[in-house]
């Protein structure tokens, strides 16, 4: 797909591979290392549908004093991509022009010489990078082209960071440009490794010699822009490029120049001698393999390529089993035998085949792959074991079990309803994911079972997020990070956006849905305060939840999170799982949760902030050990996806994201549904197992509850892999470090309410002015002053709303409040229909967020003399994920106005950058000035651009949409509309302008009409005539 597709391959399914440092296998140094992603603290940006802000291009060569100008100074390379073909490599290799030389240094060693050869090698090309310099020399090029059947290559990322570093410490990095021609490179992770920590282009001859070797044989047949090498290299690089892009906008950056050598990773299993010396400053919490390992390693890969033994067969790489598991490779912590091991026990419900199942898991694919399999129990510590009766009842236990965030649009109906099913039945939660839910599902079945479920998770997208969906939620997950893709955004192809997942995604059927990479209302720690605040009004009885990604500094953020007035945190590490990702965010990007959990609980610890936050976990947890091993590094709650979704008969065929599931689970198609044969009694079965697992193992630790053992690390230690040639080398100290308790500590576990601060709400004065209107139906007027403190305005009289009355019960306009001033953030969020809340004055960031059929009306004071076409009226992120109702502003709103609007109608007088962006229905009507990257990312609905000097196509962004003249009726009739209600509510002098000069006006006006929903209009409206005439022909 790299280069068929141009793009980064797809995946499913989470990594369940070993750790690199546990694996048996000789693996690459990149494995070895995770990329970090930004959450919370600020935003990741959307690389593709924001490619306006993205740059890859960058000057290399020496740097010289900034604050003097001379032509000298100008003298630097211009690279326009990291990616160099051999033809571009061999010119800068060869270069020697006004100066400029490059000096090519050996990238290999004696393959049998050991570390020894090893570091002497590198100390060799340190050297040599620093004679370069001292020789006038303006590049230098380390290559491993001299690779032979004696000699090895050195891996170009440990080179590129020892070499990198030598000249930092000796203060002459900037005076020398790095380029590397290397075999060893290949996939996008690689590129990014070897940018991040130096180097400023790569050539990776033997990734094109491997590609054009494809395409000599077939294998690039099927794809139309590739005719010759040179359209390989091409696409070769533009899969590269959009793959780096997406890792680099991850982390909020935007240009290759700002990620070249910022080192944003962290590594999992690298000895403190490999850091100091190649990649100093890198976080390597758990110690791992040296520089003897390495050079092992490199040798026996180099063996592969130079077998000693010679053989007829024609020689073929072995597969790794990285990705699937493979008889022979690497260690997955999912096999065909705990999978059969486990679906035996659940339908059987049988407690022996289920120990039959955790005996493999942890001690054949847990022990062998993940860090908590070096761990083991102290018994004793606690003092002798306590009687099984004593212990939490198994039924209270299952009660901190929940399922993962999984959508409805990722997995089948059936699939998600068997779940949901299965957690109300034992008291515990399943999750919505980010896809929504159907309504019907919040009452209760005529057997007493509920598929309703608990949890209501909030995503960027905001797929589905209504006040009827808020409000019918025991918990409001916030989802920062998805464990198996942290730092991206989603996206359902529409083959799969059928009629039912459109109608509850508020979409079209067959058109495809983005999700934001950040979401747009948090760009910081207050932002995320914000919508705390906002998710509490909607839904005054929910629990707050924020799902946090597992990574180096994820307490700090938790902290931050929890003094937000979170109520419950998710840590989710880098083997959760997925329906769809890119490759290298599954292999590559994340932690795992033991690290992360064990961060989050010492800082909430340190700073006596534990006892104010429920703190889960989840990420392959699939026994009772793992459990207990979770709850002794601080969590009290623990989250299962995969393990539920194999009770219900998954088999692990990573096929989620092609629709094709064979069982039925990851799918939409008919057919493949009907093979689903998973019950929810399969799911009850497997957590009671769990729990009794769990509660076993207390009691022979001498604990009779869980929030007893929650925090205590003294309770394990380390259990190492005895001569294991990798894993032995690890160290779990920093894991299993007491939390440092302060003075006055308030407890290891939940046990205060945070304080909201929804009892003052401006809300709660409207609801009582509001009763005739609630509980006699009758119309209420009123008119108030509000303030900017006055924040969420609307959102618990509208959670009442669905309350008391319904959602879409109350007529029109019943309720109508008249404010005076300038409204707080987040005015009329997720407001209820029947609702209007009119401003006169202005309003902050926020307004009409998630907007569930009301309405919006927002103008200045009537004695103003300014312009109020030309002034900002409400800020930021407006009508950020409405789902139906109007509004109308008489001014300007500020940047991302309708974000992620997929039905609300509405008018304003000018918007600023990225208006309408992954916009999936509804109207909006612009009667002024658009800034830049209008519409991207549409998908649906319809934008009216008041457009006189044709500057619209220059701020469009024209990959999804087409621009058209309104030209049918049914379009001018609903502008002419949507414009006399602006006049009419707002008193618009440019509405009236437009409307008194309408037949002239209307040839001003721009319509921006996404593509995909062009097509499935026409193709309705093709099928409804061809009804018509085969009826008119009976």
């Amino acid at each position: 797909p790299l280069v068929r597709e141009q793009r980064d391959p797809l995946s499913s399914m989470g990594n369940d591979a070993a750790l690199a440092v546990m694996s048996d296998r000789p693996r690459m140094l990149y494995d070895y290392f995770k990329q970090l992603f930004a959450q919370v603290t600020n935003p990741a940006i959307d690389s593709i549908r924001e490619e306006v802000v993205m740059a890859t291009e960058c000057y290399v060569g020496p740097e010289r004093n900034i604050l003097e100008e001379s032509e000298e100074n100008a003298h630097r390379l211009r690279i326009a991509h990291p990616i160099l073909s051999n033809e571009e490599y061999a010119a800068i290799a060869n270069l020697n022009h006004r100066g400029w030389r490059t000096r090519v240094i050996d990238m290999t060693f004696e393959s049998n010489s050991g570390s020894r050869g090893l570091r002497a090698e590198l100390e060799r090309m340190c050297r040599e990078a620093t004679e370069a310099i001292a020789q006038g020399y303006r590049m230098i090029a380390l290559s491993d082209r001299r690779m032979s059947s004696t000699r090895a290559a050195v891996s170009a990322l440990l080179a590129v960071g020892t070499v990198h570093h030598h000249l930092v410490r000796n203060h002459d990095r900037t005076r020398l440009g790095i380029v590397v021609e290397t075999g060893e490179a290949r996939e996008v992770h690689h590129h990014c490794l070897l940018v991040g920590y130096g180097a400023d282009a790569i050539n990776p001859y033997l990734a094109f010699e491997a590609l054009w070797n494809a395409r000599r044989n077939g294998y690039l047949d099927d794809a139309p822009h590739i005719q010759d090498d040179l359209d390989v290299v091409k696409a070769y690089k533009k899969g590269v490029e959009k793959g780096i892009l997406k890792v680099m906008a991850k982390m909020g950056i935007s240009t290759l120049q700002s990620y070249k050598g910022a080192q944003i990773f962290e590594a999992i299993g690298i000895a403190t001698e490999v850091i100091d010396s190649a990649f100093v400053g890198t976080a390597s919490r758990v110690e791992g393999v040296g520089f003897e390992v390495l050079a092992t390693e490199m040798q026996r890969r180099h063996m592969l390529g130079y077998p000693t033994r010679k053989t007829s067969r024609l020689p073929v790489l072995p597969n790794p089993g990285d990705i699937h598991w493979r008889v022979g490779g690497d260690r997955h912590m999912w096999d065909p035998e705990s999978i059969s091991d486990l679906q035996l026990a659940v339908r059987q419900d049988n407690f022996d085949s289920y120990q039959q199942f955790a005996n493999h898991s942890n001690k054949n694919n847990t022990r062998e792959a993940n860090l908590r399999g070096l761990l083991d129990f102290n018994f004793g510590v606690n003092g002798p074991p306590v009687h099984l009766e004593d212990v939490e009842p198994e039924e209270e236990i299952v009660k901190r079990f929940a399922t993962g965030a999984m959508s409805f649009g990722s997995i089948s109906t059936e699939a998600h309803e068997a779940l949901a099913i299965a957690m109300n039945r034992i008291g515990g939660k399943s999750n919505t994911g980010e896809g929504g839910e159907d309504s019907r599902r919040y009452k209760t079945q005529a057997n007493g079972d509920s598929s309703r479920s608990a949890i209501k998770q909030v995503a960027s997208g905001r797929f589905g997020v209504t006040i009827d969906y808020l409000t019918n939620a025991d918990e409001l997950q916030i989802k920062i990070v998805q464990g198996a893709k942290p730092g991206e955004g989603g996206e359902l192809p529409g083959d799969k956006v059928d009629e039912f997942i459109a109608e509850i995604r508020n979409s079209t059927p067959g058109v495809g849905l983005i999700s934001p990479p950040p979401h747009h209302d948090i760009y910081s720690i207050e932002d995320i305060a914000q919508l705390i605040h906002d998710l509490k009004n909607s839904n005054p009885s929910a629990r707050i939840s924020v799902k946090l990604g597992s990574e180096i500094g994820v307490g700090a953020v938790a902290a931050g999170v929890t003094k937000a007035r979170s109520d419950h945190l998710v840590i989710a590490g880098d083997t959760g799982g997925t329906g769809a990702s890119p490759l290298t965010s599954i292999k590559h990007a994340g932690v795992p949760w033991e690290l992360g959990l064990a961060e989050a609980h010492q800082t909430l610890v340190t700073n006596n902030l534990r006892s104010r936050v429920v703190l889960q976990v989840d990420g392959q947890l699939k026994t009772g050990r793992d459990v207990v091993i979770a709850t002794c590094l601080g969590a009290e709650e623990y989250g299962f996806s995969t393990a539920p979704l194999i009770a219900m008969g998954c088999i692990m065929m990573r096929k989620c994201h092609l629709n094709t599931c064979p069982v039925g689970i990851a799918t939409q198609d008919e057919v493949l549904r009907k093979r689903f044969t998973g019950l929810p009694e399969h799911v009850i079965n497997y957590f009671f197992m769990v729990a009794r697992d769990v509660r076993e193992t207390l009691a022979e630790l001498g604990f009779k509850s869980i929030n007893e053992l929650v925090g205590r690390v003294d309770v394990l230690k380390e259990k190492l892999v005895s001569g294991h040639w990798k894993s032995q080398t690890l160290s779990l100290e920093k894991v299993l470090t007491p939390a440092v308790k302060p003075k006055k500590f308030l407890g290891s576990y939940r046990r205060h309410n945070q304080d909201h601060g929804i009892e003052h709400a401006l809300d709660h004065k409207l609801i009582e002015l509001a009763k005739p209107a609630l509980e006699e139906g009758k119309r209420v007027r009123t008119n108030l002053p509000i303030s900017n403190s006055n924040r969420v305005v609307g959102g618990i009289l509208s959670h009442q709303v669905i309350k008391r009355v319904g959602p879409s019960m109350l007529p029109d306009d019943t309720i109508h409040f008249k404010f005076d001033g300038s409204a707080g953030q987040s005015f009329g969020a997720w407001l209820a229909k029947g609702i209007t809340l009119e401003v006169e004055g202005d309003a902050n960031d926020y307004v009409g967020k998630g907007l569930s059929g009301g309405r919006v009306i927002v103008y200045p004071p009537k004695n103003v003399i300014f312009k109020p076409e030309e002034q900002v009226i409400v800020g930021n992120v407006a009508l950020y994920g409405a789902t139906s109702g109007e509004a109308f502003f008489r001014g300007k709103a500020a940047e991302r106005f309708c974000v992620r609007n997929s039905g609300a109608s509405a008018v304003v007088e000018g918007v600023g950058d990225h208006g309408c962006e992954y916009m999936t229905g509804g109207r909006a009507v612009v009667l002024g000035e658009t800034g830049r990257n209008f519409a991207a990312g549409m998908s649906g609905g319809i934008a009216y651009v008041w457009d006189p000097n044709s500057e619209l196509e220059a701020k469009c962004n024209l990959d999804l949409v087409e621009l058209e003249s309104v030209s049918k009726p049914e379009d001018m009739n609903e502008l002419k509309s949507l414009i006399e209600r602006h006049e009419s509510y707002t008193g618009s002098t440019v509405a009236e302008e437009i409307l008194t000069n309408w037949s002239i006006s209307l040839n001003n006006f721009v319509k921006v009409m996404p593509t995909d929903y062009k097509r499935i209009l026409e193709q309705e409206a093709a099928r409804e005539e061809s009804l018509i005439l085969s009826t008119a022909e009976v």
